[in-house]
C-alpha cells in the first residue's frame, strides 16, 4: 500500500522544484522512490495474472526517472512532479502500446496505449484499423471500455490521411496521431488497497485496445 509520506513529498516538491531543496530531501525522495517501486512491483504481479509476459520483469525497469530532460523545453524546471510507471509485456524497450500509471496528487491517473509513434508504426495502425475497423470497433465501443475511458485520447489531423477518401467509415479514428485512454483516480484511495485493484481493472479494461494496437507490429 503507498504511504501517505510518497504522496506529500510529492506535493512539497511541486512547491520547491528546485535543486538545493532537493538535494536537503534526498533521502526522503529515495524513501518516497522506494514506495513508488513498491506498489509497481505489487502491480507487476497482477498483471502477470492478465499477461505471463510480466512475470520476470521488475519494477525499476518500469518507472521513469525523475529528472526532466529540460534542453529543449522552456520549462526549466530540474524535476517531473511525479511518479510514473509503464507496463510493457514485452519488457522496457518495446516501442508498442504498453499500460501506464502516473502518480501525482490532485493529478494522478491510469492510462495505456500508444504516445505520437514514428510514422511507419502509425501508417501500420492506421492501416490495422481500416482492414479490421469491425473488430477496432467492438473493442472502443464495448460498454464497459466506454465507461471506464469515455473516448481515446490524442491530437488529431485537420484533414485525411494520405491515401483515405473522406467517406471511410474509420476516418475519424484514421486521423488520431497518438492513441491513449486514461482514467483519473480518485485522491481518496492512493493510500489504500483499493488503487492496485483500480489499476489492474483499468489494465484489463484496456487490454484488447492494446492487443490490437500492438497488432500492427506484427
Amino acid at each position: 500500500m503507498l504511504q501517505q509520506s510518497t504522496i506529500s513529498f510529492l506535493s512539497a516538491l511541486a512547491q520547491n522544484n528546485n535543486k538545493p531543496w532537493f538535494d536537503e530531501h534526498r533521502d526522503i525522495y529515495e524513501k518516497a522512490k522506494k514506495d513508488f517501486e513498491v506498489l509497481v512491483s505489487e502491480i507487476l504481479k497482477e498483471l502477470a495474472i492478465i499477461e505471463p509476459g510480466f512475470k520476470e520483469q521488475q519494477a525499476k525497469d518500469c518507472i521513469f526517472r525523475i529528472f526532466r530532460d529540460v534542453r529543449f523545453s522552456k520549462d526549466k524546471t530540474p524535476y517531473k512532479a511525479n511518479f510514473g510507471a509503464g507496463f510493457s509485456s514485452r519488457g522496457k524497450n518495446f516501442t508498442g502500446a504498453g499500460y501506464y500509471l502516473h502518480l501525482e496528487p490532485g493529478k494522478s491517473f491510469v492510462g495505456g496505449g500508444l504516445w505520437q509513434p514514428d510514422a511507419p508504426l502509425l501508417k501500420a495502425i492506421r492501416q490495422e484499423i481500416d482492414y479490421n475497423f469491425n473488430e477496432f470497433k467492438g473493442i472502443i465501443e464495448n460498454e464497459r471500455f466506454k465507461q471506464k475511458f469515455q473516448h481515446i485520447n490524442g491530437e488529431r489531423l485537420q484533414t485525411n490521411p494520405k491515401g483515405y477518401a473522406a467517406d471511410n467509415p474509420a476516418i475519424e479514428y484514421l486521423k488520431f496521431k497518438s492513441f491513449t485512454v486514461s482514467s483519473s483516480i480518485d485522491e481518496k484511495i492512493l493510500c489504500t488497497n483499493e488503487l492496485i485493484t483500480n489499476c489492474i481493472d483499468a489494465f484489463t479494461t484496456m487490454k484488447d485496445f492494446i492487443a490490437f494496437l500492438n497488432k500492427s507490429l506484427h
